[in-house]
């Protein structure tokens, strides 16, 4: 199989999708060629060789990507690999803080299943005086969510007299019921 090399000279190089094609300057892109000598043309995985994926963006086969290079979807990842927040990572096993999610009833004890960087993963319970404000909406909630208080812990707005400033702080944490 040849492989055509394209040569990138930016720091960084965007792709029309908004995606980063490269990190690295000079950074070499092996493409796979068809017959006549020209990248070949895809619609799905399957059209590639082994060994690449189809950019269905540009709809060409490129080779798969190694561990902290870009990605759009898990395809595009080597094998034992995720397409995590936009990058290659080593796969997580599943109920484990962090691993890929679609309910609570798929994360371990004490873990709920909620966005991180617009991703559904597993994440820990707030603890004791933990922050557990949430917003009403917006991006900041649709993006990045956080669970709830761990059991017999609630989330109330607490009773400070003095001024702190600490603009990441709220005054709603995780408390014990007051009986």
């Amino acid at each position: 199989m040849k492989c055509l090399k394209l040569q990138f000279f930016y720091t960084q190089v965007l792709d029309q999708g908004g995606g980063f094609l490269s990190g690295a300057k000079e950074d070499k892109l092996q493409m796979e060629q068809n017959s006549h000598g020209l990248p070949a043309v895809c619609d799905s995985d399957r059209a590639c060789g082994r060994g690449f994926s189809c950019d269905r963006h540009f709809s060409v086969c490129v080779p798969l990507r190694g561990e902290g290079q870009y990605c759009r979807r898990d395809a595009q990842c080597v094998r034992g690999l995720k397409c995590m927040f936009g990058r290659c990572h080593r796969s997580i096993p599943i109920g484990q803080e962090g691993s890929r999610c679609k309910a609570d009833r798929d994360c371990g004890a004490s873990m709920c299943c909620a966005r991180h960087h617009g991703e559904m993963v597993c994440k820990k319970q707030l603890v004791l005086n933990e922050s557990c404000y949430v917003p009403d909406g917006g991006l900041a909630f649709s993006i990045n969510q956080i669970c709830p208080c761990e059991e017999g812990l609630l989330c109330r707005e607490s009773s400070i007299k003095d001024f702190i400033y600490l603009p990441e702080w709220t005054s709603w944490t995780c408390q014990i019921p007051k009986l």
